[in-house]
This record gives structure tokens, sequence and C-alpha cells, in this order.
């Protein structure tokens, strides 16, 4: 296919559907609850609930809301340090727009701007370093966070700052992985998988080789996918397949865009300008282990977190938002008390809520209705 509406076709959407029903029926004759398969990625929840994805899949099948969104897996204490960055003399914080209206302990980004911190959103991290260098008697600092989608940039632009001598602009780094978060979920007896739709963008970058770890000491299949309604199709039938056959191994339905190996300058990039930390706090699902990049010693000079003194507290969730146990694929949004409520976009209590990316984003925007009529018939 060479078309976005031919990855839309409502009738080639039937057929898949078919041999899903087909394949889940099959499979859930001796089992008493229904296949729970996590989609990883926020982009495959959005797409999910923009497509109306979730009410055409039998019952027998539940979609599981994985920690893809990385905005939403930002704890509150590293917002705080951001805060704290943002608010010293002569400095200028730079940060990707969605990430703004994420709560901190007693502000957010944009809370912290109004009451003047020079807090300014851009577009990628060049567009940062063109503001440092436009701007050389101020130190520039931008907020970098992201899973392997979004690192490659952000070290190719260090790598920049390097070569230039710009030396007044540094990097606050909360980039993550997202195979150790993986392991995280499966090591938690609360949550009991089938399988994995696994993430496209990151896998663009990796490949889909570090998922085998999944397979091999978990047993439980990886299929990558891509982004239309057919891509998330085919790799939910992947899965069932996998499961009907006895088989647990990762398969690629994203081959156009995703190889086995990744992409070798993009993680030669990252590399270069990170190692893994020893640990990194996420929000719901608390410390993991080797889970996030912080910047090289042999690059400190670039690194905000050697430039600045950071509180570096941790700090608990809003006692009502449920937003832990949502990234978690333990609880759904319209299981938390105050989801659309006293939480919404306009007025987030909790991380989902704000990102584009966010469970609880999806389902107020695509799927509030259907949502509401599930409560009112649980009454």
């Amino acid at each position: 296919m060479k078309y976005v509406d031919e990855f839309r076709n409502p009738a080639k959407a039937q057929g898949v559907l078919a041999d899903i029903t087909q394949l889940a029926e099959k499979l859930t004759q001796d089992r008493p609850g229904p296949i729970k398969i996590m989609e990883v990625c926020g982009g495959h929840t959005h797409a999910i609930f923009k497509f109306g994805l979730e009410h055409l899949l039998p019952t027998s099948i539940e979609l599981v809301h994985g920690p893809g969104c990385p905005v939403c897996i930002m704890p509150k204490g590293r917002l705080d340090d951001a805060i704290t960055i943002a608010q010293q003399p002569n400095v200028i914080f730079t940060t990707f727009g969605d990430a703004m209206r994420v709560p901190g302990s007693t502000l957010n980004l944009l809370q912290a701007k109004a009451e003047g911190a020079d807090i300014r959103m851009v577009y990628s991290p060049l567009d940062a370093l063109a503001m440092a260098k436009a701007n050389p008697d101020k130190e520039v600092v931008f907020f970098a966070i992201g899973f392997e989608t979004t690192a490659p940039s952000t070290a190719l632009t260090v790598l920049q700052a390097r070569d230039q001598g710009v030396m007044n602009f540094s990097l606050f780094s909360n980039h993550v992985l997202v195979v150790p978060a993986l392991e995280a979920l499966l090591d938690n007896p609360d949550l009991q998988l089938d399988g994995f739709v696994g993430p496209g963008h990151v896998s663009t970058v990796i490949g889909t080789d570090p998922y085998r770890v999944i397979t091999a000491h978990y047993g439980k299949p990886v299929v990558v996918s891509g982004f239309e309604p057919l891509d998330i199709l085919q790799s939910v039938w992947m899965v069932l397949r996998q499961l009907a056959e006895g088989r647990c191994e990762v398969e690629n339905q994203y081959t156009r865009l995703v190889n086995d190996q990744g992409n070798a300058v993009a993680m030669g990039a990252m590399a270069e300008v990170f190692e893994v930390r020893p640990t990194f706090e996420w929000r719901g699902l608390g410390d993991i282990p080797a889970s996030g990049l912080r910047m090289r010693p042999a690059l400190a000079a670039w690194d905000a977190e050697e430039k600045f003194t950071l509180p570096g507290r941790q700090v608990a969730d809003h006692r009502a938002c449920a937003c832990g146990e949502i990234l978690k694929g333990v609880k759904k949004p319209w299981d938390c008390k105050v989801f659309g409520t006293a939480c919404t976009p306009e007025s987030p209590l909790g991380a989902c809520m704000v990102s584009s990316e966010g469970a609880c984003a999806a389902y107020y925007k695509y799927g509030r209705l259907a949502t509401e009529r599930r409560q009112v018939s649980r009454v």
C-alpha cells in the first residue's frame, strides 16, 4: 500500500476483524477472562480511540494502555527540578509545548512562566541551540524528554554545540528507555498480559532486536506496529496468531520503516552523548533500574545537572489521581474518580490528561461518551 487512505480502508478492516474474531473465539474457549494486549505507545492509544478500534474488536480482547507517553511518565520531582532551573537568574528554559502544563508539586512550567521565569516553547532542540547563539549572555537550557525516538536529535544537538563551542547551552536530560519499562510491567504481579503491540516510533531507532528479552525471558509475543487503523488491527491479529500457534516471537508489522537492527547513525549519536543511569524514577512505576539516560562526563559542560543545584526530591502524586495505575495498565481512565470532572485537559491533576499522547486525554477527547455509557451501565 502507498497511500494513507489504503491503511484506512473499511472493507479491508472488516476482513481483518473477521479473522481476529475467529482467532479470539478459539483462544477464549477454555479461559475465564479476556485476552489482554498492551499497546505500549501513546500514539497507538490515540489512534485506537480516534478510529474507534477498541469498540470494533470482540469483547474477548481487552486493550491495555501502557506507559509509552514520555510526558506522562515524568515524576513530579523532575518537574520541580526543571522549574528550579527555569527560575534561576539569567536562564532561558526551553521545552516542548506538551510539557508546559504537567503538574509539579506546587507549579507547572506555564505557571512558573506567568510568575516571571523565562520559559519558551520550541519545536526542536536545534531551536534551543539557535536561541543560545542569539543570546550569548544567557544560559539556555533544553528540557530533554522522550524515549529513544527523540534522544538522537537531542544527542546530535549537543554534539553540534560542542563542535561549535556554544558553551551557554545545556541539557536537562530526562530521556528514558522502553525495554526496561516493559520488564518492570511484566514483573508486576498485578498486571497479567498476553502480548504487546510494540511501539513503532521507538523501533525506527532501536530496531526490533531489543524486544527479544521480552519473548525469551517473559514468554510474551511482541509485534511492532505502525499507527494507522489497519496497522494496529493487523498487529493485534499477529499477536493472536502467535498465541493460537503456541509461538512467542518478535514480529515486525511496521516493515515500511522498521528493521531488526535499527538506525545505526541515531544509536551512535546516543551512545556518544549519553550513558545509562543506574536507576530512574517513572511516574506510577517507581524507580526502574537502567531505564534513563544521562550525559556522559566528557560532556559535563553541556549538562544542566552539573551546572545547577537541583532539589532532586521524590514527590507523591495527587491522592485523587490514578495516573500511576493507568500508566501501569492496572486501571482505565474511567476508573479514576476525578476523570472528566475535577481532571480535564483544561485543568489536569495528572500528567495522563496533559499530554497529547496520554491515555486520559485520549479517552476524554475520543472516548468520553463511550466511557460515560459504560459507567452508567455499571450502576
